[in-house]
């Protein structure tokens, strides 16, 4: 009875406050076409061409400037496929955002949250096949500081599947307000348990990785390029099946260059130290030397679509091998498609 009664109260409380404010109901539609071909002479079973469009739509309902249920669907095509759709997964979660807080609940997209993680932690083709978050986010931040944390459930554990998910943290930190100088850290762990009837031999896993690094913000001193910053630090992996072996940490050097001009851009990262097996990072970054060269070239950018064209050059201890991406992304932005004000005359 007692348990009824809250529950009442919180239904009741739940639908007042729906009544009484002034919400309204919003549309999002975005995409991504891409074309990454990978010679790659390192990795044979990675060198082909990953292909096709990734659509989502979505509709908010805004209960005001703070909290927002977001509904949808994220599909992706590969070109040529049968069926049509690979694979299709729902959106569906809850936001809460303030000016300097964030909190998302639910099944949500990683685009614009976790985009600044190293490729060697958290592949780039995970924005084709992966591209959900299925758990929740928080986020702070101020003039000075940001800080995210998250928690990324992958597979549900049953008598054949095994229990997987993945938690990390990312955040900058820059002591002086618009200063050159800042400090930056990635890590994300991903624990690979068994399924309910355990089979022989089988074993649990913990692996992923973390970075520092500390940065150099050149954009606002100099005026030849429209933003230009390098970056340098450490890496280390963590790596363990229990019951077999301890933790291994290998641990490596890391660096990296951006500049842009107009249309052209330039980014180059560097790692040297001990091959690192992550699950979800670049295998490149098992060898001891790695080194990668991105040509960009942006025809088109407006508001709304971006065109790019990418020429990568991989370098390795044994091979030089070479990559050309095409990406289309195009985002609409939330479109307020109706609005609903309060009408409290029958309460």
């Amino acid at each position: 009875m007692i348990k009824k009664n809250y529950l009442l109260l919180f239904i009741f409380i739940f639908t007042t406050t729906i009544i009484k404010a002034q919400y309204s109901v919003d549309l999002n539609f975005n995409g991504l076409s891409f074309l990454d071909n990978h010679e790659y002479k390192d990795f044979v079973d990675r060198s082909h061409t990953y292909s096709g469009t990734r659509l989502a739509i979505d509709f908010g309902l805004n209960l005001d400037s703070l909290h927002h249920f977001v509904f949808g669907v994220n599909g992706i095509h590969e070109f040529g496929a049968i069926p049509f759709f690979l694979k299709v997964d729902p959106i569906a979660y809850y936001k809460f955002q303030s000016k300097k807080w964030l909190f998302q609940a639910g099944e949500f997209s990683r685009k614009g949250l976790l985009d600044n993680y190293p490729r060697a932690l958290l592949n780039d083709t995970l924005q084709y096949y992966r591209p959900n978050i299925e758990g929740l986010l928080a986020r702070y931040q101020n003039h000075y500081f940001t800080e995210t944390g998250w928690l990324d459930w992958v597979s549900r554990q049953t008598n054949t599947e095994r229990e997987q998910f993945l938690f990390g943290a990312e955040g900058k930190y820059t002591p002086a307000l618009n200063g050159m100088f800042y400090v930056s850290h990635y890590f994300f762990l991903e624990h690979n348990a068994g399924a309910a009837i355990l089979l022989p031999n089988d074993h649990i896993q913990d692996n992923g990785g973390a970075q520092i690094r500390l940065g150099l913000n050149f954009t606002k001193k100099q005026h030849l390029f429209d933003s230009l910053s390098v970056e340098a630090g450490v890496m280390t992996s963590l790596e363990r099946t229990r019951g077999i072996d301890g933790l291994q940490t290998p641990k490596g050097f890391v660096a990296s260059f951006f500049g842009s001009y107009k249309h052209f851009a330039a980014y180059n990262e560097f790692y040297i130290g001990d091959g690192s097996h992550i699950n979800y990072g670049d295998s490149f970054y098992t060898k001891h030397y790695y080194d990668r060269l991105d040509l960009i070239f942006t025809p088109f950018l407006t508001g709304h679509i971006k065109g790019q064209f990418v020429l990568s050059f991989h370098k390795t201890p044994d091979y030089t091998s070479n990559q050309e991406v095409f990406r289309l992304t195009y985002d609409l932005g939330r479109k307020i498609i109706a609005k609903f004000k309060p009408d409290n005359s029958w309460l």
